[in-house]
């Protein structure tokens, strides 16, 4: 079953740097203020030997580190990611953002911090008595355990934060899992449109509300809103295809729905993201591989990786499922193998048809999806590689490179 618009918000939510920090900070500040409450379980011996005087000190060093702590690793976080933009492609910063182990480390000292100011000035302004201070120890213990293991897992982050290797791994593993779902959904739960359809001279269009990518179709307000309404609807603009403010999305059959409510069943934005797009991650793969074949970086290695990567994720996905649709009243374009493979390939082919040792992976590549079990993605396997080979033959300008593509793959 696909996610409603709400739960994509929600996730989304939970996914941003900034909703963990304001999590850690709202536990700590919790902490802070409940603690009294525990005050009447509290010995009194303990209240003695563990007050105030005890505490106050070590909350002070607390929040002034944590303070210093949590600059230095925003900004090492902002350089990291500009560093894995400027070197691969800007598109790998926004999938950046949302490395649950940064933000992770970032709530914690942040909430550290909250937690250790919000415990001294409850202590300065007389709301904590000597037994709180008792509690207030305990937990700072916790939080102090909770930052070493935030820091030993921060020093082995910060080695591969940023890097090629880093940004890669992130693009494959957010590419994979919108592949495979596309696969078990080819058609977002909805009809799968055949290419050839034709739109019948009674159906009226529904305008998009707003100019941009089409980010997530919440398909079950949509089918739900169309049913009410007896009627019908044809996509035009898949998730991941650019709109223009009152150009089609869809188109309608059907006299009783209305183009307003529909349209807010579309979240558009002015960035494409991966939640339905199975194409995004890949283009994003395809991206680095350009960057990395440029003049001014020549990095052949690099691109044979993203090769390599393109060929794992294409290789690792089935044949689209055939289970019966839960929105049959929608209609919706499905991905095509062609455009999976002109997008993990075609791009490469044309910049690295020049370097005999690229063509060659990428030619490699093309051969194993060539016995995939999806009979389509072995056909346009089949044909991106007499694409790729006629391309090489016209860049490599040695003879013994061209005559050595031609007696492995012939042609």
């Amino acid at each position: 079953m696909t996610a409603s618009k709400a739960l994509l918000l929600l996730l989304r939510l939970a996914r941003s740097l900034a909703a963990r920090v304001m999590l850690g900070a709202v536990v700590a500040l919790a902490v802070a203020f409940l603690s009294p409450l525990v005050e009447p379980l509290i010995p009194e011996s303990w209240a003695e030997r563990f007050g105030p005087d005890t505490v106050v000190p070590i909350l002070t060093i607390l929040a002034t580190t944590m303070l210093t702590v949590t600059t230095f690793s925003l900004s090492v976080m902002v350089q990291a990611f500009q560093s894995a933009a400027s070197q691969a492609t800007p598109r790998a910063y926004r999938l950046h953002l949302a490395d649950t182990t940064t933000q992770t480390v970032l709530a914690t000292f942040t909430g550290a911090f909250l937690y250790a100011l919000t415990a001294l000035v409850m202590f300065r302004t007389g709301f904590y008595s000597d037994a709180v201070s008792v509690v207030i120890l305990g937990v700072t213990v916790l939080v102090i355990g909770a930052i070493v293991l935030a820091i030993l897992r921060w020093i082995d982050h910060l080695s591969t934060l940023g890097s090629m290797d880093n940004t890669l791994d992130i693009v494959e593993q957010h590419a994979r899992g919108p592949l495979r779902r596309a696969m078990a959904q080819p058609a977002l739960g909805g009809l799968p449109l055949p290419p050839d359809a034709q739109i019948p001279d009674s159906a009226r269009p529904l305008p998009a509300p707003q100019s941009g990518y089409v980010q997530f179709v919440d398909m079950r307000s949509l089918h739900e809103r169309l049913a009410a309404a007896n009627a019908r609807l044809t996509l035009s603009a898949a998730p991941g295809q650019h709109v223009i403010a009152g150009a089609p999305l869809g188109w309608l059959l059907g006299d009783g729905a209305e183009p307003d409510g529909l349209s807010g069943c579309f979240t558009i934005g002015k960035t494409r993201t991966a939640e339905q797009d199975a194409r995004f991650g890949i283009v994003v793969l395809s991206e680095i591989a350009l960057r990395a074949l440029s003049p001014g970086i020549n990095d052949p290695g690099t691109a044979i990786d993203v090769s390599h990567r393109v060929t794992r994720l294409l290789a690792g996905i089935e044949a689209p499922g055939t289970t019966p649709p839960d929105y049959p009243r929608i209609e919706v374009p499905v991905v095509a193998a062609p455009d999976l493979i002109e997008d993990g390939y075609h791009p490469l082919i044309r910049a690295g048809a020049a370097h005999p040792e690229v063509i060659g992976v990428v030619l490699d590549s093309l051969a194993t999806l060539e016995a995939s079990d999806w009979p389509e993605l072995a056909r346009a396997a089949r044909q991106a590689q007499g694409y790729a080979l006629r391309h090489a033959k016209s860049a490599l300008t040695v003879a013994d490179d061209r005559d050595a593509l031609a007696r492995k793959y012939g042609g």
